[in-house]
């Protein structure tokens, strides 16, 4: 089999997902805001709010066990920057779509496609990343950006791809379409 001249080529990766640094860093600083209660357990009254005490003053440990969560999650957090969570090619005949979880390559053939537009996301929408996601009659790819390419084949099957060079994207498989 001749390997293909790849014509464009991008990778995404988990850790860059607002949607999924937001949710991590609210849960590490109850982490933090956890063991600062810990080590001051005393009942407090702020502006007419009365924080109690410590819930669990009778358990060793317990804030130094918060800490020690909290920096994991943000290690973790961390180390998402380098999991790869899509692989977008384009050769001069097909869109090829390789996930890392499930290792299957989802082919797109260009002959295939009738038209090809860039779809934008709401800018305060946070998605969740995707991977061949059949929903509402749209086959999503998403990792993170606010930009998606959107292909739609001659048998009315959509694909929307997420993309950081959607623009660029777009045109390319506009013009190797044809």
């Amino acid at each position: 089999m001749i390997a293909e001249k790849v014509c464009f080529e991008e990778k995404q990766y988990l850790g860059y997902n607002k949607f999924s640094i937001l949710r991590r860093l609210v849960l590490s600083l109850f982490c933090f805001v956890g063991y600062y209660w810990s080590q001051n357990p005393k009942p407090v009254t702020v502006s007419g709010i009365r924080i109690g005490a410590y819930p669990a003053e009778h358990l060793p440990n317990s804030g130094e066990l918060f800490f020690l969560l909290g920096i994991t999650i943000l290690i973790l957090s961390v180390l998402l920057i380098f999991v790869l969570h899509l692989h977008t090619q384009v050769t001069e005949k097909t869109v090829i779509l390789i996930g890392l979880w499930t290792k299957r390559m989802v082919r797109i053939d260009l002959k295939d496609v009738q038209r090809v537009e860039v779809v934008r996301y709401r800018k305060l929408f946070l998605k969740q990343p995707v991977y061949n996601l059949h929903y509402k009659g749209k086959v999503r790819f998403y990792s993170f950006g606010n930009e998606a390419v959107e292909l739609i084949t001659t048998s009315g099957q959509i694909f929307r791809i997420g993309s950081q060079k959607a623009g660029e994207l777009a045109r390319l498989i506009d013009s190797l379409r044809t």
